[in-house]
Formats: C-alpha cells, structure tokens, sequence
C-alpha cells in the first residue's frame, strides 16, 4: 500500500497523536544508556502540550521518535491512527512529509532558496490532496513582504516564523516544534507563541519542547520528563 496516499486521518480515540511506552537506549563500549524508559503520550486535536525538562531527560530524544526521525527500541508512534514505527524509512519519510510538521530552533530553511521557495518545495514533497495557497500562508505569518527574501537577510524573528510556515506548508494534523523559540527575543517569542496558540485553535495538535516558562505557560498541557521518564503531566 502508497502510505503517501491514506488521505483520511483515522486516529483512535480521538488522538492526533498516540505514543506508547517508548524505550531507547544507546550503547558506547559496553555502557547502555536509557534516553528512553517507557514514555507514552497522546494528544488530541485542538491540543497545544509543551514537553519540558532538564538537559538529557530525553526531550530531543522523544521528539525524533515522535517525527519518525528515530525508530524507538520499544513501543510504538501511530499519527492519525496509523504507525510509523517499524516501517522502512521511505515509508516514514511519506507518512512525515503528509501529516507531520516539523518545526527546530533552526535549520528550517535551504539557503539557496527564498521564503516562498522553502514552502514551495516542502508542498512539493507531500501527498496532501489540498494545501494552503502560499501568498495566504505567508500573510498568515506576517512574511507577505519577505516572500523572495533568502533565508541570510531574515531576523531571528523572521527566519522562525518563515520555518513556522514551512511546517505547516501541507496542514499538517500535528506539529512538532523543538525550541522554536529558542533563539529569538521576548516580543518574537509572544508572536511565536501566537502562532502556535492559533494552530491550536485551528484544530491542530500540537507538541513543543521548551526550556521557556511563557511557552509552556500558554500550553494546555505540560509534560515533564526527568531521566528519560514522564515524571508529570
């Protein structure tokens, strides 16, 4: 079966979302190191949960699994009721570029290309059966007038909302966002934030892993990880 073509989200009990007891460990020399220790999460639409916690709790580590970047060495991933994990990465890649945005503290751009270009190449690579009209996506972010800026000319705040664009560039059922806010000042955190709150509100489920108490302040849900572990949500 074409993953790349399953355009109905089936997600059971009414989860966006749904990760269940997730193991993953890490060997160097004879040492093996849990990221990972049984971490289930689900999250519906509508929903915004920030993921917080130390370094080295294993938020990254969770993300990636969550994206189908990493296959867990325990549990499963399932994204509009169907799995990405234990499939061949072509695969993964299908079901990620359909209905999983991603959204990093940088990287989100290539270079070569302009804002509208970015989003241009990432509905390229999708099997979405409809997306959003560019002109109208970038407005929606405050980049109508950045459209052919590249990605070098950006402020901080401009290059994070660019990436929150290229995200969500096929509508996506789920964002997954690592730091978005992580390198840029308090009044372009609020508009980040905004976005995010208002992805929310459009009936998105949503996934942020934030060292920034305004940002998990304004999620639904917060979910702390210590040691690899769900220790509060």
């Amino acid at each position: 079966m074409d993953v790349a073509q399953e355009d109905t989200p089936g997600p059971s009990g009414g989860s966006v979302l749904e990760a269940h007891e997730l193991y993953r460990f890490f060997h160097t020399d004879d040492d093996e190191t849990f990221a990972l220790r049984g971490v289930s999460l689900a999250v519906r639409s509508g929903e915004l949960v920030a993921v917080v916690g130390p370094s080295g709790s294993g938020k990254s580590t969770l993300l990636s699994c969550l994206a189908g970047l990493d296959e867990p060495d325990g549990g499963y991933v399932a994204v509009a009721g169907q799995r990405i994990t234990r499939r061949p990465e072509a695969e993964r890649a299908a079901l990620r570029a359909r209905w999983v945005g991603i959204l990093s503290q940088s990287g989100n751009l290539l270079e070569h290309l302009s804002v509208s270009q970015n989003v241009e190449i990432a509905q390229a690579l999708s099997s979405a059966p409809s997306r959003p009209f560019i002109g109208e996506l970038l407005t929606s972010v405050g980049l109508s007038e950045r459209a052919s800026a590249r990605p070098s000319t950006l402020s901080g705040g401009e290059e994070a909302r660019a990436g929150f664009a290229v995200a969500i560039a096929n509508d996506p059922p789920l964002l997954l966002a690592d730091e978005p806010t992580g390198e840029v000042d308090d009044a372009n955190e609020s508009l980040i934030m905004d976005l995010l709150r208002r992805r929310a509100d459009a009936g998105g489920a949503i996934v942020v892993v934030t060292h920034s108490e305004r940002v998990a302040a304004g999620a639904d849900r917060v979910v702390r990880l210590e040691d690899g572990r769900i220790v509060d949500a």
